[in-house]
C-alpha cells in the first residue's frame, strides 16, 4: 500500500512545486496540508480528490502502483469527462471521426487556411 503523504511530496516535487503551490491549485489552505504531515494525518478521500485534481491527475492514477501517474491537462480531462457522458454509439461515431482525422496530412491546417484565403 502507498504511503499517501510520501506520494503527495513525489508528485509535487517532481513539478518543483512548494506547499503552497499544492494547495493553491488543489483549493485547499496551506495549513491543511502541512497540517497532514506536522501531525502525521492522512487526507480524506475528497480531500486527496482535490490534491489529484490540482496535480492534474485522476485518484485512481493516483493509486496505481509500479507507475508514475498520467498527468491530464484541463483540455484533456474535458475531454475524457465528455467522452464518459456518451453513449456507447456516440462513442463509436466519434472514435470513427478522429480515426479519419488521424488520416488528414500533417499540414491540413495549413492547406485549409490558404484555401480560404484564395492561396495556395
Amino acid at each position: 500500500m502507498k504511503d499517501i503523504l510520501r506520494e503527495i511530496d513525489r508528485l509535487r516535487l517532481k513539478r518543483g512545486w512548494t506547499e503552497y503551490e499544492l494547495a493553491k491549485k488543489s483549493g485547499l489552505t496551506q495549513s491543511t496540508i502541512s497540517g497532514w504531515y506536522r501531525e502525521k494525518r492522512i487526507p480524506t478521500i475528497a480531500t486527496l480528490d482535490k490534491v489529484c485534481i490540482g496535480l492534474g491527475i485522476t485518484l485512481s492514477a493516483f493509486f496505481a502502483e509500479g507507475e508514475d501517474p498520467v498527468s491530464l491537462t484541463p483540455a484533456q480531462r474535458a475531454l475524457l469527462d465528455n467522452w464518459s457522458a456518451l453513449d456507447e454509439n456516440q462513442q463509436r461515431i466519434v472514435m470513427e471521426l478522429l480515426q479519419n482525422m488521424g488520416q488528414l496530412p500533417k499540414d491540413w491546417r495549413k492547406d485549409s487556411a490558404n484555401r480560404r484565403n484564395g492561396s495556395s
